[in-house]
This record gives structure tokens, sequence and C-alpha cells, in this order.
């Protein structure tokens, strides 16, 4: 009788820094940061991004997880822009997407009005 063992995909495969979680409620990341400037009303509004790249996602959940820095749509309905994914372009890409969505209308924006 032969076993055949597949290999695991590369997006399967756990990195070293991984088994340093004990227990999967522990949520262990890795942060990843990036920074996007829009312009609105001629001024440029700088955005930093925090993607965490999860061991163990939490459950439901995927493997990378984006979320911006600042708020949008303050003056109507607060928003803060995020994005989950399969890979960390996936989430990144769904979160300057949804910087895109609304009008940032914070601070540096009333104080030229």
């Amino acid at each position: 009788m032969e076993i055949c063992i597949a290999a695991p995909r590369r997006d399967e495969q756990m990195t070293e820094w991984g088994y340093a979680q004990l227990d999967p409620s522990e949520e262990l990341a890795k942060l990843h940061f990036f920074s996007i400037k829009t312009v609105q009303a001629g001024q440029a509004i700088e955005f930093t991004i925090t993607v965490k790249e999860y061991v163990t996602p939490p459950l439901g959940a995927m493997t990378f997880f984006a979320q911006a820095d600042k708020q949008t749509n303050q003056r109507t309905a607060p928003y803060t822009p995020s994005g989950w994914g399969n890979s960390l372009m996936s989430a990144l890409s769904a979160c300057i997407r949804e910087i895109h969505r609304f009008p940032f209308e914070g601070e540096t924006l009333a104080a030229s009005a």
C-alpha cells in the first residue's frame, strides 16, 4: 500500500514567526504598513493603512485585514475604510477602494472652508 501526501499549497504554508503563537485565540498577526495620499478640494490627505497578516484568522475571516488610520464621511456617518483578503494585495486594494468611496470631511478640509 502506497501513501501519497499532497504538498501544501504555497498560501497554506506557515511562516516561521507563526510558530510563536501558542493558541489560535491569541490571533497573532504580522503588521504591514502603507501610506497613500488622496487629493480633495486641492488638499492632500494622507492615510496610513495597517495590514494584519494572521497566523490563524478569526473564525470565518480571511488571512489579511487592512484598516485605514482615518475615517471618511465624518459629517454624515463616519466610516473607517477597511478590507479583508486572502492576500496582502487583495486586502490592501479593498481598503484603498473604501478610502475613495466616501469624501474625507475631517479637520484638514474644515480648516480651509
